[in-house]
């Protein structure tokens, strides 16, 4: 823990905490957000190729999750990282 937080520049173990926790949440709010863009683009995992349907949606899961993780972090104050 002590390498992250000087790698990091933080100071407390409650922040690295609230990091990790931040990710975490981004990572699986993104993931949910994937389907509802999918049936947006008339892209259905039922009546879609595979190998057309899943580079779709990881790809898709890219850009959300880089505008989400502006948005969860700023929430919860950790924007400067």
């Amino acid at each position: 823990m002590e390498k992250l937080k000087a790698r990091w520049g933080i100071k407390s173990n409650f922040q690295i905490i609230v990091i990790f926790f931040v990710f975490a949440l981004n990572g699986s709010i993104a993931v949910r957000l994937a389907t509802p863009v999918t049936h947006f683009f008339g892209l259905y995992q039922d009546t879609t190729n595979p190998w057309l349907f899943w580079p779709v949606r990881i790809a898709l899961i890219f850009p959300i999750y880089q505008i989400l993780l502006v948005v969860v972090g700023t929430l919860f104050g950790q924007h400067q990282f």
